[in-house]
């Protein structure tokens, strides 16, 4: 099955660890896989067993941003430069589409080859929140990079796009958390832990965006009582202390076949979960929402920043779906 998931919750919540173990759980069944560090702190090359000089020579998708929009626009014929492009600019007759497995200017220019035990992943990292973004950028403005890469990926059957989000709500500053088949919302038992989630819930019910939560740092059957009351049947699973992660975290890498085998079956409930959420897939409604905030984007900042009518990029009679035909690049 083809599956675009996400990772989000507060900061400090495991989501960056959890991610990189599912990643790497991919990995070793050999799927086609891109995995993208979307987060304002950038770590999740170090999760993946990249040296800290390593993980920031990482490309910045947000540095190169007039590549990625001038490779998409394609030949399509509402969007009149590259430069009116927005994060937010759906795809229409004309433009270029990403598939994973596939060669192209966008992953030459801004991913690297990460390799894993039983296989490889694609990764790309927005970049980091540096000293000149103050005071003229925010970070949404670096994962606008992201995002409009995502509007425009087919993924295809046994595909894989794995995201470590920004940590909190920030993903709701534009339709970002609407991008994807399965979101899985990793919580301590705490209540700030938990608060995330909430605000998640409530904001994410509206557009049909499927949330299980997996609790994180379990140490006790209170531990476990709690995140029950406050998730519901959206609890999916729960991770409790992890040596191999311990020794990961200290730069001491051991085969990730040693992984403790209660953690190993908790990645497989999350897979089993993601694979599940395939069938819900509806390309039509993916679309739908994809307008939905490009209009939205459009009307209260993106005509004036760009001195166009982004309305009249949207092509009404333009699906997104995997069976597209992809244009000559």
């Amino acid at each position: 099955m083809n599956m675009k998931i996400a990772f989000v919750g507060k900061g400090g919540s495991g989501k960056t660890t959890l991610s990189s173990l599912f990643i790497r759980h991919l990995a070793a069944r050999g799927l086609p896989l891109i995995a993208v560090d979307a987060d304002i702190n950038q770590h999740l090359g170090v999760a993946l067993g990249l040296d800290e000089d390593e993980a920031a020579a990482l490309p910045a998708m947000g540095a190169r941003l007039p590549l990625i929009k001038d490779y998409l626009r394609g030949s399509n014929p509402r969007i009149t430069s590259a430069d009116t492009m927005i994060k937010t600019t759906p795809p229409g007759e004309g433009s270029r589409l990403l598939r994973i497995a596939e060669d192209n200017p966008v992953y030459e220019a801004c991913a690297r080859t990460v390799a894993l035990e039983g296989g490889t992943a694609r990764l790309l990292a927005t970049g980091p929140f540096t000293d000149s973004d103050l005071g003229v950028a925010c970070y949404h403005s670096k994962t606008g990079a992201v995002e409009l890469c995502l509007n425009h990926l087919v993924d295809g059957r046994d595909e894989f796009v794995v995201v470590d989000m920004t940590a909190g709500s920030d993903s709701f500053a534009s339709g970002m958390f609407t991008r994807f088949d399965m979101t899985f919302l990793v919580a301590e038992p705490t209540r700030k832990g938990v608060s995330v989630y909430r605000q998640y819930k409530e904001y994410a019910r509206d557009f049909g965006v499927p949330l299980r939560v997996v609790g994180n740092k379990v140490q006790s059957e209170d531990d476990l009582d709690f995140l029950r009351q406050e998730a519901g049947d959206d609890l999916l699973v729960t991770v409790g202390h992890s040596d191999w992660v311990r020794a990961m975290e200290k730069g001491r890498a051991r085969p990730f076949a040693e992984l403790e085998q209660h953690n190993v079956l908790a990645l497989d409930t999350l897979y089993d979960a993601a694979v599940g959420a395939y069938g819900q897939r509806d390309w039509e409604r993916y679309t739908r929402q994809m307008v939905h905030f490009h209009l939205r984007n459009a009307e209260s900042w993106g005509n004036e920043r760009t001195g166009a009518d982004l309305a009249a990029q949207v092509d009404p009679s333009f699906v997104l779906h995997e069976d597209l035909t992809p244009q000559p690049a």
